[in-house]
Order: C-alpha cells, then sequence, then structure tokens
C-alpha cells in the first residue's frame, strides 16, 4: 500500500522529540551501548563454571512460605 506524500512526511511528536535530544546530546548513543553491554553482554561461561554454578546452588524447598513440621 502507498501512502500518500502528505503522510510520508509525517513524524509524530515521540519521533521528533528523539530526534532533537539527540541532536542536543550527541554522545547519547554510544553511552546506551555501553550501559547495555554493563548489563547483558556478558562473556561466555566456561562448562567447568557452569557445573561449578550449579553444584554449589542452594536447594530450596517447594513451596517457600510453607514451613516444614
Amino acid at each position: 500500500m502507498k501512502l500518500t506524500k502528505q503522510f510520508q512526511l509525517y513524524e509524530s511528536d515521540h519521533t521528533l522529540f528523539i530526534k532533537a535530544l539527540k541532536e542536543k546530546t550527541p554522545g547519547m548513543e554510544e553511552r546506551q551501548r555501553e550501559g547495555r553491554a554493563l548489563l547483558w553482554d556478558r562473556p561466555p561461561v566456561s562448562l567447568s563454571e557452569q557445573e561449578r554454578q550449579l553444584e554449589s546452588a542452594v536447594k530450596q524447598q517447594a513451596y517457600v512460605y510453607q514451613n516444614k513440621l
């Protein structure tokens, strides 16, 4: 479906706000990538390290809030 020229030139208020924000703070995208890398992009874990983590995990009872009688 081809839109008319009027709709092709339309930009929402949100888009305009983001564009203005990026112009005001030129290094914002790089800082966002760095922040994402801190939280989500982690180095791979070796198999021996994975096994150690699984073995050292504390077992939890099925229903945590019920006391054992």
